[in-house]
C-alpha cells in the first residue's frame, strides 16, 4: 500500500493511503458520497458528476471526488491536512442540480419497472431530488436493443454511466457493448445489436443503476419486497461462488451474487444466475417404479421394496454406486456407508477416467494456490482446460490478474479465446516434455517464476496419461526457485461433488470398480445393481441389464434409464456442504422446499437402508454430519481451507510415466447445459443454441 497522507473530511482528520481516489478516502471517514458512474472494479469514468464535494483552498466549484486522488490535493495554510466537504450548501446544490438533469429525460416508470425498490436513482432521487421540473420539453426516446435472451433493455432510462460498458471490456473481456453518438443522441448498444456473448453478462444487471438493464427471464415477476432472501453457495460449476436465493412461497424467483472476496468477488456467471427456471420444470416429485417397461408412480414403500428385491437377489460384489456433479458431501458419505454394509466396493463420484485419487494427497487434487492467490502469480500454464467454460468467475480472476500484470500465459490443449492472450504450446502432452527440457521461451518463464502457476483441467486428468500428465504439470509446478510454501499446482475441477468426494473416500474400495469400469461391468452383465446418485452423465445404454435405482431430481438421462426412482432435492431445496476446488469447506442454506414427495438425499438413503437391513447408523442430519467430521475433521471447519502438503506435489512430479502425443480435448462442450438442472431450463436451452449458431456462422 501507498504512503498515507493526513486529510480533513467533514472535521475529522483520517489518515489515508496517497492513492486513494477523494471518493474513498470521505467514505474511509465514514461520510457518504452518492454515485452513479463510480464503481470499485471498474476503472474511473467520471461522467455522471454525483459524487461532487468541495475542496478546501481547492477550484472554486465542486469537485468530481472519484476523479481526483489524494495525493493531488494541496496542503491546507501553514501545511495543514488539506480539507473535504461533503454537507456544505455547495455540495448540496450541486448534486441536487445533477439530478435534475439526470432526470430531464428519465421516464417515470418506477411502478413497472423491475429495478423499482432497488433502485439506485430512486434512493439518491429521494435524498437529492426535488419536488418538481423546470423542463416541459418532451423527453428523449429511445429505442430498445437486443442484447441476448438474458438482458432485457429499456434504453430510455439509461443514464450514460457506462458501467456496463467497462464491465464487458475490463471485467468479462467480450467487449461487446459500446456507445454511439455524442451529448443528448448517445445510445449504448452491441456491434450491430447481436446477442452479447460472455458467460458473465447477467451482471451488468446489477451494475445498471438505473432499469435500463434488467433480467429477461425474470421480467415482471415478483418485487423484492415480496421476496424471502436466503444466504447459500452456488453448486453449478467448482468455484462454489456465494448467492443469494430469493424466493416466493415455495419457488425460487431468481438468483443473485453475494460479495466473498476470496471466491466470487461480487460476480457470478449467467449459468449461475439463470438456471432458476430449471429447478422447477422437469421435476421428479415422487417415486416411480419400472412395470412391464414403463415407469409408473408408485409409492415410497413400492420403490424401496422394489430396491430391497434386487438387492436381495444380488451379492454385495455385484452392487455398484455413482455420484453425480450436484451431489452433496453428506449424501455421499451415507451412500459410502451404506455400500460399505452391503459389502460394495464399487463406488465412484469421478468422472470416467479420472486418476486423481485420495492416496496421493490432498494436494494433488487442490487448487493449491487458492482463488484469491491467483493474483500473487507471475506466470500461468493451463493444461488440458478452458477456464472460461469451466469455471467462468475463476478466469475472469485470472483476466483480472493479466490486465494488473501483463504476466505470461501459456496453453496446451485445446485452442480457446479465454479473453486473455495465451500462447499456445501444442495440444499434445508433449508440449509439456518440451518444457521440462527447457525448449522454448515459455519454459525459461517457468524456470525463472518464483510463484508459477500450473492449471490442470479435466480434459486432461480422464485420459489414459492422465497421471503421466499429472506427474509433468507437478514437475513444473515444483521445480525451480520458488517462493517458500508456494505450491503452484492447481486442478480445475468442474463439478461441485469432485473434491467433496475425493475428501470423504468415495472412489473405489479395495479391488473396486472406478466409473467407466462400473459402466463395463454393467454393460457385460456382471453388475446387477447399480445406483445412480444425480449421475446422469455416464453412458446409460451401457449399463446393460442392470437394475438402475436413480436418486435425483430431474427427469434427465439417468431418470430415463432407471428402473426405481427416489425423487430428491437441489442444491436450494436442502442444507448440503460442498467442497469447491480450492478446498474451501461451504454450506448451502435451503431456500425452498422439494416439490411432491421428493426428500433430501440423505433422508432418501437412510430410509432406503432400513429396506435393506443394512441401517445406517443416525437418524437426523445432525447426527450424520457428527459422524462425517469425526471421520474428516476439516469439514466441519465451514468457509476454512485445509492445505493440501507440497511433499505430495513432489512426490506426484517424481511419478513419471509415459504420455500419448493425441492432442487434449476439453471436457465441456457447451458451458450452459452441464449438469440436469442447466438441461431443465428453457433459459439456459436458449442461450445454447444462440451460441451455437453464432459458433457455426464464424466457422462460415
Amino acid at each position: 500500500m501507498s504512503e498515507l497522507r493526513t486529510v480533513k473530511v467533514d472535521g475529522a482528520e483520517i489518515d489515508v493511503p496517497q492513492d486513494y481516489t477523494l471518493l474513498q478516502a470521505c467514505e474511509a471517514a465514514g461520510a457518504e458520497i452518492p454515485r452513479f458512474c463510480f464503481h470499485e472494479r471498474l476503472s474511473i469514468a467520471g461522467n455522471c458528476r454525483m459524487c461532487l464535494i468541495e475542496v478546501k483552498g481547492g477550484p472554486p466549484k465542486p469537485v468530481a471526488s472519484c476523479a481526483m486522488n489524494v495525493r493531488d490535493l494541496r496542503p491546507g495554510p501553514e501545511g495543514a491536512p488539506p480539507e473535504m466537504l461533503t454537507r456544505s450548501p455547495m455540495v448540496r446544490k450541486a448534486r441536487e442540480g445533477v439530478m435534475e438533469f439526470l432526470l430531464i429525460n428519465h421516464p417515470l416508470d418506477c411502478p413497472i419497472c423491475d429495478q423499482g425498490g432497488e433502485c439506485d436513482l430512486q434512493d439518491q432521487a429521494m435524498a437529492y431530488g426535488v419536488d418538481g421540473s423546470r423542463f416541459h420539453e418532451n423527453k428523449r426516446a429511445v429505442e430498445d436493443k437486443y442484447i441476448g435472451p438474458l438482458v432485457k433493455t429499456t434504453m430510455t432510462r439509461c443514464i450514460h454511466c457506462t458501467r456496463c460498458i467497462r464491465f464487458a471490456a475490463e471485467v468479462a473481456g467480450a467487449p461487446d457493448l459500446g456507445a454511439t453518438g455524442r451529448g443528448e443522441d448517445m445510445e449504448i448498444t452491441t456491434y450491430l445489436e447481436a446477442a452479447m456473448g460472455s458467460e458473465l453478462q447477467g451482471n451488468v444487471i446489477d451494475l445498471c443503476p438505473v432499469g435500463a438493464l434488467t433480467s429477461r427471464p425474470y421480467e415482471f415477476h415478483a418485487r423484492p419486497w415480496e421476496l424471502t432472501k436466503t444466504e447459500s453457495v452456488d453448486a453449478m460449476d467448482a468455484v462454489g461462488s456465494a448467492i443469494r436465493v430469493d424466493t416466493r412461497g415455495r419457488e425460487v424467483m431468481r438468483i443473485l451474487p453475494r460479495t466473498n472476496e476470496d471466491v466470487n468477488e461480487e460476480w457470478i456467471s449467467d449459468k449461475t444466475r439463470f438456471i432458476w427456471d430449471g429447478l422447477r420444470t422437469q421435476r421428479l416429485d415422487r417415486p416411480y417404479v419400472r412395470r412391464d417397461g414403463r415407469l409408473v408412480a408408485a409409492t415410497w414403500g413400492e420403490a424401496f421394496m422394489n430396491v430391497a428385491e434386487a438387492v436381495g437377489r444380488s451379492s454385495g460384489e455385484k452392487i455398484a454406486a455413482l455420484a453425480g456433479p450436484l451431489a452433496g458431501v453428506e449424501e455421499m458419505y451415507a451412500l459410502r456407508v451404506l455400500m460399505e454394509r452391503l459389502g460394495s466396493p464399487h463406488f465412484d463420484s469421478r468422472p470416467a477416467g479420472s486418476v486423481l485419487a485420495p492416496k496421493n494427497g490432498r494436494a494433488s487434487y487442490l487448487f493449491n494456490t487458492t482463488i484469491a492467490g491467483i493474483e500473487a502469480a507471475d506466470a500461468i500454464l493451463i493444461v488440458g482446460s478452458n477456464p472460461r467454460h469451466e469455471a467462468a468467475v475463476l478466469n475472469a480472476r485470472i483476466r483480472k490478474h493479466f490486465r494488473a500484470t501483463n504476466l505470461p500465459i501459456a496453453l496446451v490443449g485445446e485452442v480457446a479465446d479465454l479473453t486473455y492472450p495465451a500462447e499456445h504450446l501444442g495440444s499434445g502432452p508433449q508440449a509439456l516434455d518440451a518444457l521440462l527440457a527447457g525448449e522454448g521461451a515459455f519454459a525459461g518463464v517457468l524456470a525463472e517464476a518464483k510463484r508459477p502457476l500450473v492449471i490442470v483441467g479435466q480434459g486432461a486428468l480422464t485420459r489414459a496419461d492422465g497421471a503421466a500428465i499429472l506427474s509433468r504439470a507437478a514437475a513444473l509446478a515444483t521445480n525451480g526457485e520458488r517462493d517458500e510454501g508456494w505450491n503452484g499446482l492447481c486442478v480445475l475441477h468442474d463439478a461441485a461433488s469432485a473434491v467433496g468426494g475425493l475428501d470423504i473416500g468415495f472412489v473405489p474400495g479395495e479391488g473396486g470398480l472406478a466409473t467407466a469400469g462400473i459402466v463395463a461391468a454393467a454393460g457385460r452383465g456382471d453388475l446387477d445393481v447399480v445406483i445412480l446418485l444425480g449421475e446422469d452423465d455416464v453412458d446409460m445404454s451401457a449399463l446393460g441389464s442392470a437394475h438402475v435405482v436413480y436418486i435425483g431430481t430431474h427427469g434427465d438421462a439417468g431418470a430415463h434409464r432407471a428402473d426405481v426412482i427416489l425423487p430428491a432435492a437441489t442444491y436450494t431445496e436442502k442444507s448440503a456442504t460442498y467442497v469447491n476446488t480450492e478446498g474451501r469447506v461451504q454450506m448451502t442454506a435451503r431456500a425452498a422446499f422439494p416439490p411432491g414427495e421428493a426428500r433430501e438425499d440423505w433422508a432418501v438413503l437412510r430410509a432406503l437402508s432400513d429396506s435393506l437391513s443394512a441401517t445406517l447408523p443416525f437418524d437426523d442430519l445432525n447426527a450424520l454430519r457428527g459422524q462425517m467430521y469425526q471421520a474428516h475433521p476439516h469439514l466441519a471447519a465451514i468457509d476454512g481451507i485445509a492445505a493440501g502438503d507440497l511433499a505430495d506435489v513432489r512426490a506426484l512430479a517424481e511419478a513419471g510415466g509415459d504420455i500419448d502425443p493425441a492432442p487434449i480435448a476439453n471436457r465441456i462442450d457447451d458451458f450452459y447445459l452441464t449438469n440436469p438442472i442447466a438441461r431443465a431450463s428453457a433459459v439456459m436451452a436458449e442461450c445454447s443454441a444462440l451460441a451455437s449458431s453464432t459458433l457455426a456462422a464464424a466457422a462460415e
